[in-house]
Parts: structure tokens; sequence; C-alpha cells
């Protein structure tokens, strides 16, 4: 059975025993029930993490001896996907599933055919579940460098954002060219736009295309909008080598 994972805060995790206490504490010894003896893995979220064996548990604290340290380096080229905001919980589950891939960054875009819209009042709240699914779905895929889950951006934002990207790609279901082909070239970062379920409209198509991004094909079959980040983010880790 594979270690556990928590998170623990850098300082934390400086000398030879750790203590693993709070929200992640409580978590360990009540729900997980770790014991004394099992193996554990530790980490910020920044790429440093932390092997040990527990070695006392309290009610909602965890004490770990220091057995291996190492940090896990940044992986090029990084992975930015744009989601547009799906209905529901749907949005969770697109996070989710591009985290357990390797995605590095996601963008939720408020675009103009979304049928969910983050209104002011509920955004941070959305925006959290969004990145309280990333940190579970990291510690899940042993993952020592959880992805960053940026602010909602609008369209001007995201037209901004791929007019500053290496490499910029758009899938749209009529584009001739197929991602599995696409020339991808020696880039530190690609950013990968994906449309809401209604489809990115044809005004937004072209400020995408107008900042320098390329439309491409997925596939033959149309996917869900939360299905498709995780299916093209694949494509790419695959044919970038970290995979």
């Amino acid at each position: 059975m594979s270690a556990s994972v928590f998170v623990v805060g850098a300082a934390g995790l400086a000398g030879e025993r750790v203590v693993v206490e709070g929200s992640e504490g409580r978590h360990a010894a009540t729900v997980k029930r770790v014991r004394v003896g099992e193996e554990v893995v530790l980490t910020d979220g920044e790429g440093l993490v932390v092997r040990g064996n527990v070695v006392g548990v309290g009610r909602d604290r965890l004490e770990v001896e220091v057995v291996e340290r190492w940090v896990e380096g940044e992986v090029l080229p990084r992975v930015t996907v744009v989601q547009a905001l799906p209905k529901g919980e749907r949005g969770e589950l697109a996070v989710e599933v591009m985290t357990e891939a390797g995605v590095d960054v996601i963008v939720p875009w408020a675009a103009s055919r979304s049928i969910t819209q983050w209104r002011a009042e509920r955004r941070e709240k959305s925006l959290g579940r969004w990145r309280n699914a990333a940190r579970e779905a990291a510690k899940q895929a042993r993952r020592g460098r959880f992805p960053e889950v940026a602010e909602l951006e609008s369209t001007g934002q995201v037209v901004a954002r791929l007019g500053a990207a290496p490499l910029a790609l758009v899938l749209h279901e009529e584009a001739v060219e197929p991602l599995s082909r696409t020339e991808l070239g020696d880039v530190s970062e690609i950013v990968l736009v994906v449309g809401p379920e209604g489809g990115i409209s044809p005004e937004e198509l072209a400020l995408f295309v107008g900042a320098g991004a390329r439309p491409v094909l997925l596939g033959p079959t149309v996917l869900r909008t939360s299905t498709a980040g995780v299916a093209a983010a694949s494509v790419l880790m695959s044919r970038t080598g970290r995979w």
C-alpha cells in the first residue's frame, strides 16, 4: 500500500523530526488512522518532499522521523490549461483529473457561453473549491509540486495570457490541425484553452487567434469540457516526454 501524503509548511520540514498538526494532523490521526511505524510522505506542495516513519500519534498530530528528503524540480514545458467554467461539480472534476495528469497551472475562465458564472458573492467560495480539489488530487497523485489554480480570468485576461505564451493552443471542433501532430517545438510553456459546453464563440476564437493562439482538433468526437482538458493534457504530456 502506498504511503499517505500530508502537507506541511517548508519551515516545518526542516528538522530531523517533523510534526504534522492542524487539519492535516487531525485527518491523519482520525480519518486515515495512521499508526506508529507506518511510512508517510510529507510535502510543502512547492517541491520539497520528505519520507519518514511515524514515531508518535496524538488525537490531532503525528510525529515523523525523517528518513529521506528531496526537492522535486519543475519539469518543462509547463502545461497551463485555461478551463472555461463547467456547470455544477464538473469544475472540481476537471481540476481533479488535470491535477492527476500533471498539469502545472489551471486558469478558470468566464467564457461567454459558460452556463455557470461565478458572481462576486460566490467567486471566492467557488475558487476555494477548485483549489481544494487540486490540493487533494495532488496528494492522491503523490505530487510534491502542486498545481497553481489562478484567479478567475475574463476573456481579455486570457487574450493577454495567450499573447505572452511561448506556445498557445485552443481546442476547437472545427480546427483542421490535429493536436497529436501539432508542431510543439522546444518551448518553456504551453497554454491550452478549453471552451465551455456551448463552445467558444466566434468572437472569442478571433481574439485568441489574433493573440497568436492556434486552433487544434483533439479528435473525431466532442468531449465534455470537464474531460477535454485532461485528454488534451495527456497528449501534450506524452508528446513532450513528460510521460
